[in-house]
């Protein structure tokens, strides 16, 4: 790893109260502001090709079995850059760690508005994939290290609307380009912008507050859960920690396998939506379109409020809030298949609250998997629960359009169902962590 890009040395602590006050409270608003920008303009790179697609099929550059094979590769190859990146990431210097990730992206975008062979798209989209892995672990580190585990709840449920806000802004931007200017541009824009978002990150962004001179974060806020995490085995090197807490920890492989159920049901009702409502429901596009919207507007919402919920309600426990939504999930799912007449604003409302309750667990179970690790570890974890929750997606493609085949939307909404109800029930041996749970003891 070059110099630069390792986690800095610790600076000499500071001793004045009100000068370390001062300090967190500027930081913790200026680190959460420029993730939030940062990881928004993530998707704009990772979403470009969604809104570029129609007019590359219509111009017959690329037909719909290129598409599915480059989405199939970008999400095998996304979820396992997430993984080693998250490796990676818990001793590297996030600033420039996600920076450089995100400038990568915006030279890949660029790229590919430029270049006009399949087998160059293919390769550009698989390097986009492991430079969009940059993304998620650098964040999950900085929201373990300056934010505690009885507030943290509010704070990474804030910075995960972000998911939303540019997955929102995408279309607006990519469409409006396309159609005055072509695909090209409305590939090579977003990149320009996540160039300059990457020069952002990279001035704006700050290491762990020990490299400031700061004391931990369950230090300065006096909270007994972080510090019972932040003191246990301070002596194990990198390998023994991922051995021990991530790769060994029966909780991180829970929260995997819950993770790839969640996404099945995320990405399905992501990509096959809009399809349901023109196909079974008789929907124009718009308006299939305009539903498929509030399937954001309700993440949005649902993210605050399981953050909210999780610190306020249950101490910083994830595990009650998570089991909740995910109950939430089965519920809104039934409703939007068994609903016996076919309302417009009620097929709305009921995409609406699945994704009011799907970005819950989204946004926790990442959480969770940090709180469980080792307080070293918080991107290995989070990277590791990240790519069995994009296997979950690649299931949502090709393997589940096999299944509409042979038994249609029922067979849709019976996968998409029994994914919610095993999700729930997974979650049930976290009923009641709270603090960091005790792992075997490594003989020798």
């Amino acid at each position: 790893m070059l110099s630069f890009m390792k986690s800095r040395q610790l600076a000499p602590p500071m001793r004045d109260k009100g000068e370390i006050d001062a300090c967190y409270r500027h930081w913790r608003l200026h680190i959460l502001l420029t993730m939030y920008l940062g990881y928004a303009v993530f998707y704009f790179t990772r979403k470009s090709f969604n809104f570029a697609m129609p007019d590359m099929l219509a111009s017959g550059i690329l037909d719909k079995a290129d598409i599915g094979m480059m989405w199939t590769l970008f999400y095998l190859t996304y979820g396992c850059s997430k993984f080693v990146s998250g490796i990676i990431s818990d001793r590297a210097n996030p600033r420039y760690f996600m920076g450089l990730g995100l400038m990568a992206t915006g030279v890949i975008n660029i790229l590919f508005g430029l270049s006009s062979a399949l087998w160059m798209f293919v390769a550009l989209w698989i390097a986009n994939a492991f430079f969009q892995g940059w993304g998620w672990p650098p964040c999950s580190k900085l929201l373990t290290s300056w934010y505690s585990r009885t507030e943290r709840g509010v704070w990474w449920s804030a910075w995960n609307t972000a998911h939303n806000v540019g997955g929102a802004l995408i279309p607006l931007i990519v469409s409006t380009i396309a159609l005055q200017h072509g695909w090209r541009y409305g590939m090579i824009v977003p990149g320009l912008i996540a160039i300059l978002a990457g020069l952002l990150l990279c001035w704006r962004l700050r290491d762990t507050p020990s490299t400031l001179g700061l004391p931990t974060v369950g230090q300065w806020r006096q909270d007994a859960l972080e510090m019972a995490q932040q003191t246990q085995d301070v002596g194990l090197d990198p390998r023994q920690i991922l051995r021990k807490y991530v790769l060994g920890n029966p909780y991180i492989w829970l929260l995997a396998c819950c993770y790839v159920l969640v996404y099945v049901v995320r990405t399905a009702i992501n990509d096959w939506g809009n399809l349901y409502m023109t196909e079974q429901r008789g929907f124009n596009l718009m308006s299939a379109n305009s539903a498929i919207s509030m399937f954001e507007v309700g993440g949005f919402i649902g993210a605050l409020v399981a953050g909210w919920g999780s610190d306020k309600l249950f101490n910083g426990n994830r595990g009650p809030m998570n089991l909740i939504f995910a109950m939430g999930i089965l519920l809104s799912v039934g409703s939007l298949w068994l609903m016996p007449f076919f309302s417009y604003v009620m097929q709305a409302a009921c995409f609406f609250t699945i994704g009011f309750f799907v970005f819950g667990p989204q946004m926790l179970i990442g959480m969770a998997a940090a709180e469980c690790s080792h307080k070293e570890a918080a991107g290995a974890a989070t990277g590791f629960v990240g790519l069995f929750a994009y296997l979950g997606a690649s299931l949502s493609g090709w393997p589940l359009a096999q299944v509409m085949e042979i038994w249609h939307w029922n067979g849709f909404f019976v996968v998409i169902s029994v994914a919610a109800g095993v999700s729930a029930l997974l979650l049930l041996p976290f009923l009641k962590a709270q603090a960091p749970r005790p792992l075997a003891t490594e003989p020798g």
